[in-house]
């Protein structure tokens, strides 16, 4: 008589599409560390003409920079998650709040690392309406921002936060993704794939984070 097969929980959701997005992400690393053709020629059509339209319109290239610097400036996004922090701290939700702080503090590291790994340069212009500091892929903006709106959502989703304050934040957390990856090719200071890298690993970066703390807390039996 056969024993019965053992039964398996179905794996997270969210670890699958964490997963899903690191293996995209891992081949993308490898696409640009090989500077495959065919994916720098379309990072620098993008870039050229994206730069032309900066160079032509002073005006909205000063708002791009606004944005860019200020508004969704990496710093202004670890703002907000110190804030949640502190509310969670004062709440006693002490894991939690160390938990996404430790894990904005991993995206800050981890992209850092792969800028020094990958060493890829930046766009170079004889005309540059911006500037920034070292490496280009991925994109430092790009994954913060994409770290700190998918944090603040995951909050607002284990708190049971209204339908209303889940939408609202969902699409300024959207709007802020994509406007700060397109303020940094507009500003000519990234490739698109610089920007693409950043969304996908900090949005890997969520997904596993928040897989690993739903095992953390869960009740063992």
């Amino acid at each position: 008589m056969h024993s019965p097969a053992p039964v398996t929980s179905p794996r997270p959701p969210a670890l699958l599409a964490g997963t899903l997005l690191t293996s995209l992400f891992a081949v993308l690393l490898a696409l640009v560390a090989a500077q495959w053709s065919p994916l720098l020629t379309l990072d620098g059509q993008i870039a050229n003409g994206l730069h032309r339209l900066a160079v032509d319109d002073p005006g909205a290239t000063r708002a791009q920079r606004i944005l860019s610097d200020w508004i969704w400036d990496p710093w202004a996004m670890r703002l907000l998650v110190a804030v949640a922090f502190v509310w969670l701290w004062l709440r006693e939700k002490r894991l939690l709040a160390v938990w996404i702080a430790v894990t904005s503090a991993v995206g800050a590291l981890v992209q850092q690392v792969l800028k020094w790994a990958v060493g890829r340069e930046r766009p170079v212009w004889p005309d540059p309406v911006d500037t920034a500091h070292y490496a280009a892929f991925p994109s430092g903006h790009a994954m913060t921002a994409t770290v700190t709106f998918g944090l603040l959502l995951w909050l607002l989703h284990l708190h049971g936060a209204r339908r209303a304050a889940r939408t609202t934040l969902l699409v300024v957390g959207v709007v802020s993704v994509l406007g700060v990856g397109f303020t940094r090719l507009y500003l000519g200071v990234h490739w698109f794939t610089d920007v693409l890298g950043g969304w996908l690993l900090g949005a890997a970066l969520v997904l596993l984070s928040a897989t690993f703390y739903a095992y953390r807390t869960a009740p063992r039996e």
